[in-house]
């Protein structure tokens, strides 16, 4: 593991607050310091609205004692001391946990991977401005749009140091460059909203800032005059925007945690379909330069690539350590830290494209909606009963005609889970990879 002199001193923050743990009487810990930078500009109409530059640096640590554990955060300029009495104190009046523990040591990594997700580039706050400027007045020149919502870009640096009682070592960093933009078409109740953005671990990587603009006023532009449509049954075609979260849905649902917790409606459906056999379902961990992509998860442990559904069947949860302990299960490596505390997470979601472009999916559907903006958040995992409100566009003879807006769409997650076609065009820029996705059928509340 390559230490810089700022690495080199975060892990003596955690050697030192292991030790005074251990000298306050656990059994076991761990201890996690994580920084982050943050350096932005947001414009509008032409003008600096905001600059930004902000660092943080934080520490969280697990006791252990005996079976009871305890979780408590706080800055690298606590009282490293008063922090480990108080986690060890809280420890030994919490009530006992039997799935409560470090991660068994041969499942931790031993040779931490470079997966190219950190680039140094240093952007100056002169190119930022002008970066998020140039993106407005492109947005701005389309003709039909009429206002901004502003527009920005950002750079910033997030790590971690992890150690533990039982000796694992490890340092992961990651940058993140960004550039989006909002407009307004169209005049008084009629006007329109619609954004275009980019985000990349590589500076290199971002798309260029005009071809962002350009694309947030084309957008807005043909939402303009939106109609409604009658009440009704239609086939549903969910552009990559929505898409991603209708499997983000899936996978919120394959996870341990709420299989634990008996609150996922996919609870008694392993070894069954939950797509079509077409269709797999992979959790991809150590891809390189990839959003998703981690070396260790969140207790050390190695995670390797994972079929989390195979030919439409489900065939794994996600797991950490104490999930997987309480369904008599290993963990396969798919802890994340949420402050002081750990619970399974995906990491680079990827769904097997179809043979059809959108376009040829789009024709080959007929008549139905093409949704590419929903609101609000209207998925139960418990029951799989899925309704949220929907705006995009009519889809008649095979082809995007009128857009169409203030409508609900409903159905079940199960059955529309089951009945999807999938495109082509896979976009890699985002940790849940999916392509334009087809529902068979849904209900549309209309007008």
């Amino acid at each position: 593991m390559f230490m810089d002199q700022n690495t080199t001193r975060l892990l003596n923050v955690a050697e030192s607050l292991l030790d005074r743990v251990r000298r306050a009487g656990a059994d076991a810990c761990d201890v996690a310091v994580a920084t982050s930078t943050s350096r932005g500009v947001e414009v509008r109409l032409g003008k600096v609205e905001e600059t930004e530059s902000s660092e943080t640096e934080s520490v969280s640590l697990r006791v252990f004692v005996g079976n009871r554990v305890a979780s408590v955060s706080g800055d690298t300029r606590s009282d490293l001391s008063m922090l480990a009495e108080r986690a060890v104190a809280m420890a030994k009046v919490s009530p006992p946990d039997a799935f409560a523990g470090l991660a068994d040591p041969e499942r931790l990594v031993d040779r931490i991977l470079d997966l190219d997700l950190y680039d140094p580039t240093e952007i100056a706050a002169d190119t930022l401005r002008a970066t998020a400027l140039a993106m407005e007045d492109a947005a701005r020149a389309v003709p039909g749009v009429t206002n901004s919502g502003g527009a920005s870009a950002g750079a910033g640096t997030s790590s971690l140091v992890l150690a533990t009682s039982h000796g694992f070592r490890g340092h992961r960093m990651r940058s993140g460059f960004s550039r989006s933009v909002s407009v307004l078409g169209g005049e008084g109740t009629a006007m329109q909203r619609d954004y275009e953005f980019d985000s990349r671990l590589h500076h290199v990587d971002l798309e260029d800032a005009e071809a962002i603009g350009r694309r947030a006023g084309e957008r807005v532009v043909k939402r303009l005059n939106p109609g409604g449509m009658p009440t009704g049954r239609l086939p549903i075609v969910f552009d990559p925007r929505v898409s991603r979260g209708l499997i983000a849905s899936l996978v919120s649902a394959i996870n341990g945690a709420a299989i634990a917790r008996g609150t996922s409606f996919l609870k008694n459906l392993m070894g069954e379909p939950v797509l079509p056999d077409t269709m797999t379902l992979t959790d991809e961990p150590t891809l390189k330069r990839r959003p998703g992509s981690r070396p260790f998860d969140g207790e050390g442990v190695a995670g390797a690539p994972m079929t989390l559904v195979e030919n439409g069947v489900l065939k794994t949860w996600l797991l950490d350590t104490a999930t997987a302990r309480e369904l008599g299960l290993e963990t396969n490596g798919r802890a994340a830290r949420y402050g002081a505390g750990l619970s399974p997470a995906p990491t680079n979601v990827i769904l097997t494209p179809g043979s059809l472009s959108p376009a040829e999916l789009i024709a080959q559907t007929g008549r139905g909606l093409y949704v590419d903006e929903m609101i609000g958040q209207g998925a139960n995992l418990v029951t799989g009963d899925y309704s949220r409100g929907a705006s995009g566009f009519l889809i008649e003879n095979g082809v995007l005609t009128r857009p169409v807006s203030e409508i609900t769409i409903a159905g079940n997650l199960r059955e529309m889970l089951l009945s999807l076609t999938a495109a082509n065009d896979l976009d890699t820029r985002f940790s849940t990879v999916v392509p334009t996705l087809r529902v068979a059928e849904m209900t549309i509340a209309g007008r």
